[in-house]
């Protein structure tokens, strides 16, 4: 997906919320938003957005000397997470169908995203969302091809939704190999939170897919997972930021995630606050 002219200003504004949360010395957020604000000038908007984001990313770092500026951000939301996941666990248990309700629930934990300027309450938002109708649902599509598919590969997004992946895994009860970043980046989801979560008790493995962007960008991505992306029977998405990454690619996807810009919106056709469950290029 390339970028947008609406974009830009979202850049902007995820540069001065890092830049608040890492430090208080005024002098340095200016000085990031005076490279981040000269990277416009650089920006091809035929780039994917997260392209952009690991720049960004990456200047914050060189710039306030902080690798994770989200790391307590992220505890504090796998903490709330945690608390959500037996009563979750226990409304699978009782669904008429508990694959689709565990796709619901899986896609509920995008809501925790703070890489878009959109406040949110985990608990309140789930729970919500848990009685929201899909704007898209290829359920039927992602069923069958679940049941022939002897392995998944499945792409993390943020941090605490892997405790609400962990959910969906369980209950596919299939050899899933887990994907998440290489490096921190905003609260996205890497090894290190696997195992505060237990997903590395559910997976079969869990791999990095070696992009330093805030998104699955292939062409940042390490020669390992490349092949184990082309090479998978089924692959699973989660979030924006891997919509943004793929949506392009000639390969059958399944996307899973809560719609929180109106960029995203109008791409896959659906409105703000939207979830959506959809299937691209399924005979690819």
């Amino acid at each position: 997906m390339k970028t947008y002219l609406e974009c830009i200003p979202c850049f902007m504004k995820q540069a001065l919320k890092a830049g608040k949360i890492t430090t208080c010395d005024e002098t340095k957020i200016k000085e990031l938003l005076d490279h981040v604000g000269s990277m416009v000038k650089e920006i091809d908007l035929e780039d994917i957005p997260p392209e952009i984001g690991a720049k960004i990313y990456k200047k914050i770092h060189e710039i306030t000397g902080v690798k994770d500026p989200y790391e307590e951000i992220k505890q504090s939301n796998i903490k709330e997470a945690l608390k959500l996941y037996p009563e979750l666990k226990e409304i699978v248990k009782k669904s008429k169908d508990p694959l689709l309700t565990a796709v619901k629930i899986a896609i509920a934990g995008n809501v925790i995203d703070l890489g878009v300027n959109k406040e949110f309450n985990i608990t309140k938002d789930v729970k919500k969302i848990l009685k929201q109708d899909f704007a898209i649902c290829d359920f039927n599509e992602f069923k069958e091809k679940f049941e022939i598919a002897k392995s998944i590969l499945y792409l993390g997004d943020n941090s605490g939704e892997g405790v609400f992946d962990r959910i969906l895994i369980e209950t596919m009860n299939k050899p899933v190999t887990y994907v998440v970043r290489d490096i921190p980046i905003i609260n996205d989801i890497t090894f290190k939170e696997v195992g505060v979560i237990g997903i590395d008790k559910v997976v079969t493995e869990v791999i990095s897919s070696g992009t330093t962007a805030p998104a699955t960008v292939l062409n940042l991505c390490n020669e390992e997972f490349i092949k184990r992306f082309d090479e998978a029977e089924m692959v699973i998405s989660k979030g924006q930021g891997n919509y943004e990454g793929l949506s392009e690619v000639k390969r059958s996807i399944f996307f899973l995630l809560k719609v929180k810009c109106s960029v995203i919106a109008d791409h896959i056709g659906v409105s703000e606050d939207d979830i959506v469950l959809k299937a691209i290029n399924l005979r690819a």
